[in-house]
């Protein structure tokens, strides 16, 4: 009994150690799929737009807005690479239908770029612009991605468009019929054109859906500001912008009000210098001569 129980304890001693070299040899794998990434660890997660596909969705009709903060003085270069991008993939994949490069003040600069892209390469096409901003030390600020149902709306008109012809056959087939009289027959005309005409808006409802489904709209909008490390404007220089804009407007004030106040300053400054002056001082002997002579005439 006792060697018996000696052979029980070796063998959960053994298979003790074994469960524990096997927990051994899978805890790095574990590990390693759970450790972020350096590169995502630097990144707030704030700083990261979401990862969503909507490629996902046949039948939606996409439209990208992206808004980018960036060093003014690297907004051009940054537009430059953005259209050589679309330039590399051909008319057939990108076009582009937009640009603007504005300069609001000395070194104040807003642009705004857009494209008509293929939708298949549309998201890639996003975050590869993503890329070239943040390497121009700028940032994604906004960026929205909105759809429409296009795929249903055409489904909904290919099914009026076979109920119009449906009913145009029935019309026309009592129209072709013998013995009807001219004003059924009047009508019968003025119905089946007011289908025809329902009948060629839908067709032109499709074709413009499917024009929307085989292009992708995409805009892209450049703020200027100086940005460190990533986290956006420089707050110290948002600052020191302030403190120079409010300096600039006070500097303005006063000199509107010198400009207002100082005519009249100097019309004072020469009537009390006249008054002051020799003849000045003749024609106050004057006037007090003639006030005492009238007081003794009185």
């Amino acid at each position: 009994m006792k060697k018996f129980g000696l052979f029980l304890g070796a063998s959960y001693l053994l298979l003790a150690g074994c469960s524990q070299a096997s927990q051994e040899e899978q805890a790095p794998e574990r590990y390693e799929t759970s450790e972020p990434s350096a590169d995502a660890a630097m990144e707030s997660p704030a700083m990261r737009a979401p990862g969503i596909s909507p490629s996902a969705a046949p039948g939606v009709a996409f439209n990208y807005r992206y808004a980018f903060r960036v060093p003014d003085e690297k907004i051009a270069s940054v537009q430059e690479v953005h259209a050589a991008a679309c330039e590399t993939l051909g008319l057939s994949r990108c076009r582009i239908t937009g640009m603007r490069y504005q300069l609001i003040d000395q070194d104040e600069v807003e642009a705004y770029l857009a494209f008509k892209l293929d939708p298949s390469i549309a998201r890639k096409f996003g975050k590869d612009a993503i890329s070239s901003v943040e390497k121009a030390e700028g940032i994604l600020v906004d960026s929205e991605i909105s759809g429409v149902d296009v795929g249903s709306e055409i489904t909904a008109s290919q099914r009026r468009s076979s109920d119009l012809n449906a009913e145009i056959k029935r019309l026309q087939e009592r129209l072709d019929a013998k013995g009807i009289g001219d004003r059924e027959r009047t009508e019968l005309q003025q119905q089946i054109s007011q289908l025809n005409q329902q009948l060629s808006s839908e067709s032109e409802g499709r074709r413009q859906g499917e024009a929307s489904l085989a292009t992708t709209p995409m805009e892209f909008r450049y703020t200027g500001g100086e940005s460190i490390a990533g986290l956006g404007r420089n707050p110290l220089s948002g600052a020191l912008d302030t403190s120079i804009s409010s300096f600039v407007t006070m500097g303005s004030f006063i000199l509107i009000a010198l400009g207002a106040l100082l005519p009249w300053g100097l019309l004072l400054f020469l009537v009390a210098m006249l008054w002051r002056s020799k003849a000045g001082r003749s024609v106050r002997g004057w006037i007090k001569r003639k006030d005492e002579q009238l007081s003794q005439v009185e």
